[in-house]
C-alpha cells in the first residue's frame, strides 16, 4: 500500500530519531494519509481517493472537488486522477454549452 496523497503528493519522509546522548537511529515520517471518498457533483458519484489531512483541506479550500480538479494541471495531478479530470471537464462543458 503507497502512503502517498493523490492530492498533495506527500509521502513518506525519513530521519533520525535523536537520544539525550546524540546517538542516532533511523525513523520514518509517515503522513496522514487516509482512504477516502470525495463526491464531484459534475459526476454525480463518489471518488475514492487517498488523501492526508491537509489534502482535504486543500480541496475544501478550492471550493470541491470538482473544482480542484479543473483548477490543477494535469501535470500535477495524480495519474489516477487525471481521467477523472478529463469527465469532469467534459461534463462542465457539455452542461454550459
Amino acid at each position: 500500500m503507497s502512503r502517498r496523497c493523490m492530492i498533495t503528493g506527500k509521502g513518506v519522509m525519513s530521519g533520525n530519531n535523536v537520544s539525550h546522548a546524540l546517538n542516532r537511529t533511523k525513523r520514518k515520517f509517515l503522513p496522514n494519509v487516509q482512504d477516502t471518498s470525495l463526491y464531484s457533483e459534475a459526476l454525480d458519484r463518489w471518488i475514492k481517493v487517498k488523501a492526508s489531512a491537509a489534502g482535504l483541506r486543500t480541496v475544501e479550500h478550492k471550493g470541491g472537488f470538482d473544482a480542484f480538479l479543473t483548477s490543477t494541471a494535469p501535470t500535477k495531478l495524480d495519474s489516477a486522477l487525471r481521467p477523472v479530470k478529463v469527465q469532469v471537464e467534459k461534463v462542465l462543458a457539455a452542461k454550459s454549452a
